[in-house]
């Protein structure tokens, strides 16, 4: 199921969400090789060597260290997914990296027009609502706490990994996670692709968001597809939707359901 739209509309303009879509755009598109590549036709620097100098790699966070030399030749010459080795002692790849500010500066990287659209559209029709219900400073702690949180849980998962994550995938989850507690009832006009058929229908959210999750633990793991941190930032917004539900007065009334 693929959402199109929510019929929940929001009291106050989405500020965060706006900014957080343009300034993932504009990295994409301006920023990131494959990015200025694709929107200008001319041939750009290493887009992998761009994605590793600045993406958030397992290893590295595990280990508070850039990946060596020795490591990447393993990781994208020998195709090792896991090539982590705290012995190994060749030069720094990237000396300067700041493996920790990477967990950030992924948040932000995508790897390609379905990632980056596949992404935005679910951030906008869900992250509107939940910054209206927190405010938009405490929108923007959310979501990067959410992705920061999402992104640890896909390192602890594989600490050894030396593959670079990117996308803005586990803080939306969280926004999603968030969304399923808070507006559970709301209708979402969804794409529902059952081969050969095709639908467009009016689903209740946590019959669309509880699939999403559910599908995750059936990812293919070598599909490169981050399933744990989507897990680990949908989990995390659950948590924070719960203790929202239960100390704050919620200013709307619940949405309706339509038949």
């Amino acid at each position: 199921m693929i959402p199109l739209r929510d019929d929940n509309p929001t009291t106050r303009p989405p500020i965060i969400t706006i900014l957080v879509i343009a300034a993932c755009a504009v990295v994409f598109l301006l920023v990131q090789p494959s990015g200025r590549t694709s929107i200008f036709g001319k041939q750009a620097e290493s887009d992998t060597a761009f994605t590793v100098q600045h993406a958030a790699i397992p290893c590295e966070v595990a280990q508070g260290r850039p990946l060596h030399i020795d490591e990447l030749r393993n990781t994208f010459q020998a195709n090792d997914a896991d090539a982590c080795n705290a012995a190994d002692h060749s030069p720094s790849g990237f000396p300067g990296k700041q493996v920790y500010l990477a967990l950030v500066v992924s948040m932000f990287m995508h790897a390609g027009w379905l990632h980056i659209g596949g992404n935005m559209l679910f951030f906008w029709i869900f992250g509107n609502n939940i910054e209206d219900e927190m405010g938009h400073v405490l929108f923007l702690v959310f979501y990067f706490v959410g992705g920061i949180v999402a992104s640890l849980g896909h390192v602890l998962a594989d600490p050894s990994s030396t593959v670079p994550v990117v996308g803005a995938s586990g803080a939306i989850a969280a926004v999603m996670g968030a969304y399923l507690v808070l507006f559970p009832k709301a209708r979402v006009q969804s794409l529902i692709i059952i081969p050969p058929i095709v639908l467009f229908r009016r689903v209740a959210a946590w019959i669309l968001l509880g699939v999403w999750f559910l599908t995750q633990f059936a990812v293919d793991p070598s599909s490169g597809v981050a399933w744990v941190a989507h897990v680990t930032g949908f989990a995390f917004g659950v948590v924070v939707g719960l203790l929202m539900r239960a100390t704050t007065n919620r200013r709307r009334s619940p949405v309706p359901v339509y038949g």
